[in-house]
C-alpha cells in the first residue's frame, strides 16, 4: 500500500510563501502522474494544483506564474512552492499519485489512485 504523507501546511498573509512537501513510501520514480490537489472549505470539487506526468511538469491556470511543483527523487518528497499568495488559495491540499501511464487528463483527480491526508493552508489578512 502506498502512503503519501503531506506537511507544511499553515497560516499565510496574501502575497506570502509557503512550500508543500508530501513524502512517499514507494519511490518517486514508481509513479506516472505524481500531483497536487486542493479543496476549498466551501467544499467545492477537488481541483487540480499541479503535477508531474512522467518528467513533465503541468500546471493548472489556478498555479500559474505563483506556485511551483518540483520534486527529489533521492528522498521520494514532492514539493509545492506556493508564491504570492491569494486568500482564495485557502483549502485542504492533497498530494496524489498513480504508476500506470494513462492518456486522460492529469488533472482529473479520478485518475489518481493513492492520496495523502492532506494538509491545510489558510491565507487571510
Amino acid at each position: 500500500q502506498v502512503q503519501l504523507v503531506e506537511s507544511g501546511g499553515g497560516s499565510e498573509q496574501p502575497g506570502g510563501s509557503l512550500r508543500l512537501s508530501c513524502v512517499s513510501s514507494l519511490s518517486t520514480d514508481s509513479f506516472y502522474l505524481f500531483g497536487w490537489f486542493r479543496q476549498a472549505p466551501s467544499g467545492k470539487e477537488r481541483e487540480a494544483v499541479a503535477t508531474f506526468r512522467g518528467d513533465e511538469t503541468v500546471v493548472a491556470d489556478v498555479a500559474k506564474g505563483r506556485f511551483t511543483i518540483s520534486r527529489d527523487n533521492s528522498k521520494n518528497t514532492l514539493y509545492l512552492q506556493m508564491d504570492s499568495l491569494k486568500l482564495e488559495d485557502t483549502g485542504m491540499y492533497y498530494c496524489a499519485a498513480r504508476m500506470s501511464a494513462t492518456r486522460a487528463s492529469p488533472f482529473a483527480p479520478s485518475w489518481y489512485n493513492y492520496w495523502g491526508q492532506g494538509t491545510q493552508v489558510t491565507v487571510s489578512s
